[in-house]
């Protein structure tokens, strides 16, 4: 059986994988967009981004918040501000150190993390369902390893209730070239 050439030329296996790549992320935040769309007039992406950290790490300090989000405190604040205005999240005193105040979700602040995941993974579920079960096989094999040399860490099932929803593996390093 002879064996397969990398493609020469202009493009190259990378540039393909990267285009290839490419498209699909425009597909996912296309399916991202709409899946915040019913929250839209309350929540930010940012805002939204936020309230998937609060959902996945539970209560936290603003300045470990301002870390995951790598944003400024002082932008954190705000940001937690907007969504206690919104009743999505609120502050509470640490129970371990009075002097510290802890951020975390409300009841409607989880709904709504539930909410958009379940849009989105319902609307991502049409579109793999129209793939064959060897290009299904074959997609899984791909992300997988694409994901692991990135450092994100798998995404729940339907039926886990734990870390990472939507993916932003805050506490993962970002892969970089050596």
């Amino acid at each position: 059986m002879p064996e397969r050439e990398t493609p020469a030329g202009p493009m190259d296996d990378v540039d393909a994988v990267t285009r290839a790549v490419l498209t699909a992320s425009r597909l996912l935040v296309a399916v991202s967009a709409r899946s915040l769309a019913e929250v839209e007039d309350r929540v930010t992406l940012p805002q939204f981004r936020m309230l998937v950290v609060l959902s996945t790490r539970g209560a936290t300090k603003l300045v470990a918040l301002a870390e995951l989000l790598q944003v400024a405190p002082s932008t954190a604040m705000r940001m937690v501000d907007r969504l206690i205005a919104a009743g999505l999240a609120d502050r509470r005193l640490n129970p371990d150190n009075r002097r510290e105040t802890l951020l975390q979700l409300t009841e409607e602040g989880r709904r709504t993390v539930e909410d958009v995941t379940a849009r989105r993974r319902a609307e991502i579920a049409a579109i793999v369902r129209r793939l064959t079960p060897t290009q299904r096989m074959g997609l899984i094999e791909a992300l997988d390893a694409f994901n692991e040399a990135g450092g994100e860490p798998l995404a729940p099932g339907p039926e886990d209730a734990e870390a990472h929803p939507l993916g932003w593996g805050a506490d993962v390093p970002v892969a970089r070239d050596a």
